[in-house]
């Protein structure tokens, strides 16, 4: 903990302006929200009467952040605190994160790599690629239920960056690399593992990075429209058009966001970690 602390100060001191910067947009953002909330309320001196039939419908930064607290503390009228909607919204982005990794990194490299791979996988690709995921939601909830449904849909949505990233990143390994390997006596596995590979891992994480924020917003989607044993895109519907509680609404809003900063952020630090491991630094 102790470490953590150091390198945190460590971080702000050598980063100071950076820093100031970040706080000074985050302090301008809340202002300009406080004030349009107080406008539509009618809280201030110009604002005259309320200008919505509905005066919460933009709520004050701090009603967001005290249903924030409140989601983990009492039940939702579904009977789920938020612990339980992250739950089950983490569970359904893991299976359809790991199955995309799985699948996406082994075709890329063989699509980036060898041309007769390319030939059988591009026209499929090129099929399937521009129909956006969240279209595919009524026929996989119907299909596959409200588990494996909303999976499936960010099986999708996560699948084409880390696919395109990957053969992007293949064939633009240095030839000079490649042959270099070759003449020092390199099997052709060889230099799949210890040069294409490696040379891949930037391209592979930020389709990673770039796919699970398209995963969270395919997730959101698909629980709006169904979903079993909750979800953090089930308790925003729920919230905003069942209930009218929009600060409760905003509030899952920035759950969502929360959890793709963590998830973005554990993506960089194993990114770090295999860069090191691979003695690329």
């Amino acid at each position: 903990m102790e470490d953590i602390l150091r390198r945190f100060r460590g971080f702000v001191v050598s980063n100071w302006f950076r820093v100031l910067l970040s706080a000074s947009s985050l302090a301008v953002f809340i202002t300009l929200w406080s004030l349009y909330s107080a406008w539509q309320y009618g809280d201030w001196p110009f604002a005259g009467s309320p200008r919505s039939s509905t005066p919460d419908f933009v709520p004050y930064p701090w009603h967001v952040l005290a249903a924030f607290f409140d989601s983990f503390t009492h039940r939702d009228p579904s009977g789920l605190y938020m612990s339980n909607h992250i739950y089950a919204s983490l569970k359904r982005i893991s299976i359809g994160f790991t199955l995309a990794f799985c699948s996406a990194v082994p075709i890329g490299l063989l699509m980036g790599r060898l041309r007769n791979a390319d030939a059988v996988g591009r026209p499929t690709m090129e099929l399937f690629r521009p129909i956006p995921p969240i279209a595919w939601v009524p026929i996989f909830l119907i299909a596959m239920g409200f588990f494996w449904g909303p999976a499936a849909i960010v099986f999708l949505g996560i699948f084409f960056p880390i696919l395109l990233n990957v053969i992007l990143g293949a064939r633009s390994v240095d030839p000079v690399l490649i042959d270099a390997a070759r003449t020092l006596g390199a099997r052709r596995i060889d230099v799949f593992a210890k040069v294409v590979l490696p040379f891949t891992l930037p391209y592979m994480m930020t389709g990673v990075k770039v796919g699970l924020g398209v995963g969270w917003m395919c997730i959101v989607a698909a629980e709006m429209l169904g979903a079993v044993g909750g979800g953090v895109g089930y308790y925003i519907y729920n919230m905003a058009y069942q209930y009218g509680a929009f600060e409760k609404m905003y509030a899952g809003m920035l759950v969502i966001g929360l959890l793709s900063v963590l998830t973005t952020g554990v993506a960089a630090f194993f990114e770090r970690r295999l860069t090191r491991w691979m003695k690329m630094k």
